[in-house]
């Protein structure tokens, strides 16, 4: 009997029903497939080498950005970061940790990889709008009403915050009620509300209440301001009266509504 035909050899093997073709272990496709997961495993491997292994990938420098009172040397001595240690292991948010209660003088503090071998630390510090005397020294106070550092000498166009509370007469119920820290945060609001002009001259800002704050200006003029509330209605309010009234030493705007000036 005379054997299959070429075609009927060729519909049997591709008949849907029939059983599936088993590829050898010498196929192109399986083959490929082997030495493709291969390849991958040994990426892997490598890159975890490169990673954390070689010499290729690890920290050599440290540089500092936005300081300005700080000096760069003490921004990395508090940092503390591992120079020798392989880049992505270095705890970046440890870094900024440290830095924020080493320095208190830091506000924002970003640490960034610099690949291949460095890691950048900017720092942005906080401002000074008011000062605290202590002894012989000032304390600073930056906008957030957060004292931060006490330095012997006091910056420049910086203003003095001098805390006038009575504990005892009319003046200790404004002190029972705010207490120290909210009077502070209080002048902190006036210094950050004043014009540009006024800021400059301004050596003094003298706290007797919560609603009884005023300024002493460098050439002796002085502005009650009142309490902290309608901070910039005020301050356009003194602006137009100083400029109306260039002559005068008192200026009150305490109701910014109703300001008066007086003396020459």
């Amino acid at each position: 009997m005379a054997g299959p035909t070429t075609a009927e050899r060729g519909e049997r093997q591709q008949d849907p029903s029939g059983p599936p073709l088993v590829r050898g272990p010498g196929s192109p496709r399986l083959r490929r497939i082997i030495i493709l997961a291969v390849l991958l495993v040994l990426l892997g491997a490598g890159s975890v080498w490169a990673l954390y292994g070689s010499t290729w990938l690890r920290v050599e420098r440290v540089s500092v950005s936005g300081a300005r009172v700080l000096t760069p040397a003490e921004v990395r001595d508090a940092a503390a970061v591992p120079v020798g240690a392989p880049m992505i292991s270095v705890d970046t948010d440890g870094i900024e940790a440290r830095l924020r209660r080493k320095l208190p003088r830091i506000d924002t503090i970003d640490v960034v990889r610099s690949w291949p071998h460095g890691i950048g630390l900017k720092v942005t510090e906080r401002t000074p709008v008011l000062l605290v005397r202590k002894g012989a020294n000032f304390v600073e106070v930056d906008d957030e009403g957060v004292r931060f550092a006490t330095v012997p000498q006091a910056p420049n166009a910086v203003p003095t915050l001098e805390l006038s509370v009575s504990r005892t007469g009319s003046g200790a119920a404004s002190y029972r009620r705010f207490g120290t820290d909210r009077l502070v945060r209080e002048a902190v609001g006036v210094a950050r509300a004043l014009p540009a002009a006024v800021a400059k001259d301004t050596r003094n800002v003298q706290v007797r209440s919560y609603d009884d704050i005023s300024l002493q200006l460098a050439d002796g003029r002085t502005v009650a301001w009142g309490s902290a509330e309608n901070g910039r209605l005020k301050a356009r309010t003194l602006a137009a009266l100083m400029k109306a009234a260039p002559g005068a030493r008192h200026f009150d705007v305490s109701v910014p509504t109703a300001p008066a000036s007086s003396g020459s």
